[in-house]
């Protein structure tokens, strides 16, 4: 058998989330377990939302977790550049190839066209996909387009009979008939590539060997088989892991559950003790022993021991987890290193500093002052919220609509924040000293506290999340019914805004 490579492909969109880590640490043990490389690629294919900063973050958290990958952006290799939006010439001419050989066609449709015909489908309850409008233009209609400056789309051709049998590691056959399978956008307008394209081509040429992915990759999987057999090219294994669940089984999300890797670093876990956690999600150890490293798991590791259960992301359990490896795993002289590489990190005292220096007349002052920096969440109940102008419900609505409104920055820092807040006050009619005052307890625990504005571009999205959804829950929680009233109200409010 050739060597055995394996890959994570993160996209650099957002915070790293806990399941990317958990799909890079079963690529990692397959690839360690047969002697074979870990490759990890960043798919930055959105120009619009993928940035720098998230990519760094991503690696930074994998390497927090000790997930060492042997190739990769930051490291190099004999398979780069590592990054796709260095790859753009490379499928340029593979979908020009896709293009001459008729498997793929240009694709002029305007947004508003393909609108009305998803609509369309819709009320017919049809099934939802394109419909082949361009797949037989004459080629003077498409030069014609062409000359016109009317950008196109390249679509895949897919066949309109007959399935495709998906084999998976860890599940019977998957069969999926051709006609629910779309005539997927390959390259857009904008002459880069889809996640489909850029995804099969890199595989190829960077010797993938066996792709370990979330299952919710099954449904696409037809489309990357077929462009596999217009190249000609043999595919890789594949193996689809279940997706990580909330404890009511929904999938995990940052809206439930927090899910960033950060969350957890910030929050004082051990990167051992997590990524020990992750190792638990639908595969135990042969001895059922719960507590092991790294290197005991790759050691032991076996793809086939992976339960197709969707695994619960239980907080309680890693919280006792994490204990064991803080009481059990650290001397005292380690514990006091460890605690002191969490809490002294100069990046972090470096932006609390300049907030309390001002504000203390004794170095006892501090702890209490700059103690909800370090802490987990605040001491707060319902009385905590009284406040002369605002009723609970109110003072929830506010905390509500800024955690959707600090989710949709683009950036992190003290100004854009800043400004997001105060727009968000003016446009739901509220003064800022009142609009704010939730806010503090919901973060600081009291009103009375260093500039929260500035707090919370410390303490970074996740805990400020984290925080919020703390003091919603504490006021009560928004049930169905109210969370749904909430986003049209604040949906209204948005688009006021933006007209305005």
């Amino acid at each position: 058998m050739s060597e055995v490579r394996t890959r994570i492909a993160p996209s650099p969109t957002g915070d790293p989330h806990v399941g990317t880590a958990y799909i890079a640490l079963f690529n990692l043990c397959y690839a360690r377990q047969h002697g074979g490389k870990f490759i990890l690629r960043i798919e930055d294919t959105d120009q619009v939302r993928s940035n720098q900063k998230s990519e760094d973050d991503i690696l930074a958290a994998l390497s927090w977790l000790g997930m060492n990958w042997d190739e990769g952006p930051d490291k190099g290799g004999d398979f780069g550049p590592y990054r796709q939006s260095e790859r753009s010439d490379i499928y340029k001419t593979h979908v020009e190839k896709l293009l001459d050989e008729g498997h793929a066609f240009h694709c002029f449709c305007s947004s508003e066209r393909l609108s009305e015909l998803r609509k369309q489908q819709m009320t017919e309850k049809k099934p939802l996909g394109y419909d082949g409008h361009c797949l037989n233009l004459s080629d003077s209609d498409r030069a014609d387009k062409l000359q016109q400056n009317i950008p196109p789309v390249i679509r895949m051709k897919v066949p309109e009979t007959g399935s495709c049998v998906v084999k998976d590691m860890l599940r019977d056959d998957v069969t999926i008939d051709w006609q629910q399978i779309d005539m997927q956008v390959l390259m857009k307008s904008d002459g880069l590539p889809t996640y489909h394209l850029a995804n099969v081509v890199d595989d190829h040429l960077m010797q993938i060997t066996h792709v370990i992915r979330g299952e919710e990759w099954i449904n696409s999987a037809p489309k990357h088989l077929l462009l596999y057999q217009y190249f000609g090219w043999e595919p890789p294994v594949l193996c689809h892991m279940p997706l990580l669940r909330n404890a009511d089984k929904s999938k995990l999300s940052k809206r439930k559950n927090p899910a960033s890797v950060g969350y957890y670093q910030r929050m004082g876990y051990l990167p051992e003790a997590v990524c020990n956690f992750l190792g638990m999600m639908g595969w135990s150890m042969p001895d059922e022993q719960e507590m092991f490293s790294l290197e005991e798991m790759i050691s032991n590791f076996d793809i086939n021991r992976v339960s197709l259960g969707g695994p619960v992301f239980d907080a309680e359990k890693l919280d006792w987890l994490n204990g064991r490896y803080l009481r059990e795993a650290l001397s005292d002289d380690e514990f006091i290193q460890r605690f002191s590489q969490w809490a002294f990190q100069p990046d972090m005292l470096q932006a609390i500093v300049p907030l309390i220096k001002q504000r203390v007349e004794r170095f006892s002052d501090i702890a209490p002052l700059a103690a909800f920096f370090f802490s987990g969440m605040p001491t707060i109940d319902e009385q905590s919220f009284e406040h002369k102008q605002l009723k609970h419900e109110d003072a929830k609505k506010i905390l509500q609509f800024i955690a959707w409104r600090i989710e949709g920055l683009d950036a992190w820092h003290r100004d854009r924040i800043e400004t997001a807040l105060m727009l968000l006050a003016e446009s739901m009619g509220i003064k800022i000293r009142d609009f704010l005052f939730p806010l503090f307890i919901a973060i600081a625990g009291s009103s009375v506290s260093t500039s929260v504005i500035d707090s919370i571009a410390v303490l970074g999205l996740d805990i400020t999340r984290a925080r919020l959804r703390h003091a919603i829950a504490i006021l009560g929680g928004v049930s169905k019914k109210q969370l749904k009233n909430l986003e049209k109200e604040y949906a209204a409010l948005e688009q006021k805004s933006g007209q305005s």
